[in-house]
C-alpha cells in the first residue's frame, strides 16, 4: 500500500471541511485552493513513522501534491530522514519551498530541517527568505531561527524580527511574537530591548504573542497607547 493510499482510508470529509475553513482556503485567502483529507496530526505522524524510509522519489510526489494531508505528512518523513542525511535532505526542502505554504507545514519542519541545518553554517539564505515577497518563505525564515533560539542564540531571531516587524500579514506578527516570546524565556532582557524600540508601533497581535507570558502588570504596560 502506498503513503497516499494509507491516507486516503483515514479520511474523514467532516473533518475536512473544517479544515478547509480553519485553515483558510477560501477564494482570496491565504491557502486559497489547499485540499484536505481531514485527518488529523497524530494519524499523519503515525504514517510517517511507517514510512520512514521512503524514497526521495515518493516523497518528492506527496510533496507536490495538492492535498496537504500528503504534503504534511511528507515533511514529517523529511523531519526523520534529516538525521540520517542532512545535507540532502537540507536541500531537498530548500528545492521545494513553493510546497510549503500553509503555517503548520512551515512550523512543523522548518527549525527542524533549515534551522538545525544552519545551526554552525552562514546564514545569509535566511535575511533573503525574510526579504521574499513570497508569505511562506518570510514564514520559514522567522521560524528556522527557533533551532538557534534552542540554544540560546538569538542574534538571527532579533535581527529577522526587525525586518519582519512591519510586515503587513497576520501570520508573520504571529510568527515574530512567537520567536520573541522564545527568547523571553530564556533571556527577558533580550526580548524587552526589542520591545522598548518597537511596541508602540508594531502590530498589536506580534506584541501580544510576544508578551504572552508576561505578569499582567507587564502586558499592561506594553499594550497600552502611546
Amino acid at each position: 500500500m502506498t503513503v497516499e493510499q494509507e491516507l486516503k482510508q483515514l479520511a474523514d470529509p467532516e473533518k475536512a471541511a473544517f479544515s478547509q475553513r480553519f485553515f483558510r482556503t477560501g477564494k482570496g485567502e491565504y491557502a486559497e485552493g489547499d485540499v484536505f483529507l481531514g485527518i488529523t496530526v497524530p494519524k499523519q505522524r503515525a504514517v510517517a513513522k511507517q514510512y520512514a524510509d521512503l524514497s526521495r522519489r515518493a516523497v518528492k510526489k506527496l510533496l507536490t501534491s495538492k492535498i496537504h494531508e500528503h504534503r504534511l505528512t511528507a515533511l514529517y518523513i523529511l523531519v526523520g530522514q534529516y538525521a540520517n542525511d542532512k545535507k540532502r535532505t537540507y536541500d531537498f526542502y530548500m528545492q521545494h519551498l513553493h510546497c510549503i505554504n500553509n503555517w503548520d507545514l512551515v512550523d512543523s519542519s522548518a527549525y527542524k530541517i533549515v534551522g538545525e541545518h544552519l545551526l554552525d553554517k552562514e546564514r545569509t539564505v535566511l535575511y533573503t527568505l525574510a526579504r521574499s515577497r513570497n508569505l511562506w518563505e518570510r514564514r520559514i525564515a522567522m521560524i528556522s531561527t527557533y533551532a538557534f533560539i534552542r540554544k540560546n542564540d538569538f542574534a538571527d531571531a532579533l535581527a529577522i524580527a526587525e525586518l519582519l516587524v512591519d510586515d503587513e500579514h497576520d501570520l508573520i506578527h504571529k510568527a515574530v511574537g512567537w520567536m520573541l516570546r522564545e527568547i523571553g524565556k530564556r533571556d527577558l532582557t533580550a526580548e524587552e530591548r526589542f520591545l522598548k524600540k518597537h511596541y508602540t508601533t508594531m502590530p498589536r497581535t506580534m506584541l501580544r504573542y510576544a508578551i504572552e507570558k508576561f505578569t499582567p502588570a507587564q502586558r499592561t504596560f506594553y499594550m497600552r497607547k502611546p
